[in-house]
């Protein structure tokens, strides 16, 4: 199965966005595409609120999900948006993935858990709490031919989403992103790995890159990892551009039989030892 990752380098603008958004999604189609992920805030990014909330809507008639519901049928694709702004209407935004079906079907959504609420080297800050409302479950989709768990951005540091995912059946992990440059040059490469090996899964993760609108500049690198944690594709940049990588679905099965830390994981409990140190001066026999 071919699948394609969409680098891009969303700016303010929602029109420029989905334009860019049709061109790739055409140009991964015409490369023989069957799952096509675009990255985390496909549609908009942008740090002021006030100019965000003037710019997005709510769930019902958006937009982006009108195009994207077009593209995925036009195409005959699987088309996984990687997330879009949301607004909840009640003073905050979901940071939402959706997954449309060949037939131009919505057929699962996902608002990301885990808030990006960060204070970096070099006075680099982030508050992503303060504008959206994280979600509370995890999702996964059994699209016939494979079964996805959906993720975004942030939610790569916390490990047991993606295990509760992989021990679901899943076979494809997913994480579109929107990393900063200083941690993605960090951490990028080595998290997708190892939610990779630890699964014994595909990991897909379409990426933002470049210098944005909004002045944030995000590591680009889309990534598509094989259950053996080899990357098997990368785009070694930062610009827009499609990326695509034949999977063998069957490696999935393969990896956990030689691997069977899925079957292996057992529930323990944690033994919290206080050590009373010595007294000073006191003697010992």
């Amino acid at each position: 199965m071919r699948v394609a990752c969409l680098q891009m380098r969303s700016g303010v603008s929602i029109d420029a966005n989905l334009q860019t958004l049709s061109e790739l999604v055409a140009q991964a189609a015409g490369e023989g595409a069957r799952y096509v992920q675009s990255p985390e805030m496909t549609s908009i990014l942008e740090r002021n609120p006030k100019r965000l909330f003037s710019q997005i809507g709510p769930d019902r008639d958006n937009p982006t999900f009108t195009v994207a519901a077009r593209l995925a049928r036009e195409h005959g694709i699987w088309l996984h948006l990687g997330s879009v702004a949301v607004d909840l209407e009640n003073g905050r935004a979901a940071n939402r993935a959706a997954l449309f079906s060949p037939a131009g079907e919505r057929v699962a959504s996902y608002d990301k858990m885990h808030m990006f609420d960060v204070d970096l080297d070099g006075g680099e800050s982030w508050r992503e709490s303060a504008v959206y409302q994280p979600g509370a479950r995890s999702v996964t989709v059994d699209a016939g031919e494979f079964r996805l768990g959906l993720s975004i951005c942030y939610d790569l540091r916390f490990p047991h989403l993606y295990r509760h995912q992989a021990k679901a059946g899943v076979q494809i992990l997913t994480c579109p992103a929107a990393f900063t440059r200083q941690t993605g040059e960090a951490h990028w490469h080595a998290l997708l790995r190892a939610r990779a090996i630890e699964n014994g899964a595909f990991v897909i993760a379409a990426a933002q890159g470049g210098e944005h609108e909004d002045g944030r500049t995000t590591y680009g690198h889309s990534l598509i990892v094989n259950p053996w944690g080899e990357i098997i594709a990368e785009l070694g940049h930062d610009e827009p551009g499609v990326l695509t990588a034949d999977l063998d679905l069957s490696q999935v099965e393969r990896a956990r039989s030689k691997i069977p830390s899925l079957k292996s994981d057992t529930g323990f409990a944690v033994e919290n030892i206080e050590v009373e140190t010595a007294r000073a001066g006191s003697k010992t026999a």
